[in-house]
């Protein structure tokens, strides 16, 4: 066995052993196939008032221009799907904001893989990414063979559907590649039907402006009026595309404990959720990922849904 199949073989075991689902490896170097599809994308304005997203752009699309003299993009799954979930009548946070902030658990996990490589391999440069970097993640887990795009631009998986966080370690090691899997979305439209904003403007591609997890948790400003009567009492964030997709009839409870919801966000009712206090918002959300919209972006959010049944009674 040569070297490189080793440190290959190694590395899949210790993220295995780390707690992620899958790790799949790439060639680091330009996503060509990315660029325009990015650029079009922009152009259209689908990525509303999230204006980070118009920089940085040959970044996004060449990991060597975030390491220099990277050889290997490391893509890596960690699940999050919850045992139990929030009662239907309630506001609903997505599934992935139930328990701390997932770049904190995901990035030791994935610093700790790194750390881990620089001993037994040897001197390796490199930098860990979770969702916190000018990083195409689906594109490259998808290159990596972990799952293909499905037409709600979420990364799908046979045996685990969407519910996972997709981070990546880019190394100056030379690895060797996995090839991409195929799609097995077929004629299935179950996603784009079911989206009350009709954000998936076509497959693959959704108008970030339109949908209910950009308004609720990107959007700094008032929520425009065209999410009246849309939102379907999510607060935080949505997963009804995910909810609908057949893949995800397989998804498994995470069996990371820092995941594990404060009680209240699996007990609460409309009326608490209502009353919620600064006080009580800072306890329930102390390190989640709720925190980026702040207490007055929640009250902002739940405000806009009860505003959109009054119209609507």
């Amino acid at each position: 066995m040569s070297a490189i199949e080793k440190n290959t073989r190694l590395i899949k075991e210790k993220a295995k052993a780390l707690g992620f689902l899958h790790c799949g490896i790439s060639k680091a170097g330009f996503l060509e196939e990315e660029a325009p599809r990015l650029e079009k994308w922009l152009k259209q304005g689908f990525h509303g008032e999230m204006g980070y997203m118009e920089n940085h752009f040959d970044k996004r699309l060449d990991p060597t221009k975030l390491v220099p003299g990277a050889k290997s993009v490391v893509s890596l799954l960690y699940n999050y799907y919850p045992e139990n979930r929030q009662p239907e009548d309630t506001y609903k946070l997505a599934k992935y904001a139930y328990g701390k902030d997932y770049h904190f658990v995901v990035k030791d996990k994935l610093k700790a893989l790194y750390n881990w490589i620089q001993e037994e391999i040897g001197e390796v440069e490199g930098r860990v990414f979770t969702d916190s970097a000018p990083v195409l993640e689906k594109a490259w887990a998808a290159k990596s063979g972990l799952g293909w795009v499905g037409k709600n631009a979420n990364l799908l998986t046979k045996q685990l559907g969407s519910f996972y966080f997709i981070s990546e370690l880019i190394i100056d090691l030379d690895l060797i590649s996995d090839g991409p899997t195929t799609d097995h979305c077929g004629k299935c439209t179950a996603c784009i039907e079911a989206c009350p904003t009709q954000a998936i403007e076509s497959p693959k591609v959704v108008n970030g402006s339109k949908c209910i997890s950009y308004a609720t948790i990107e959007l700094k400003s008032e929520i425009p009026d065209f999410f009246k009567g849309k939102m379907e009492d999510w607060m935080f964030g949505c997963d009804i595309c995910q909810d609908v997709c057949p893949w995800n009839r397989f998804s498994k409870p995470h069996q990371e404990p820092a995941f594990a919801p404060h009680q209240a966000i699996l007990n609460f009712n409309k009326n608490e959720w209502e009353e919620l206090s600064q006080e009580l918002f800072s306890e329930i959300f102390r390190k989640s990922a709720v925190k980026r919209t702040k207490f007055a972006g929640l009250e902002r959010n739940i405000n806009k849904i009860k505003e959109s049944k009054q119209t609507q009674s």
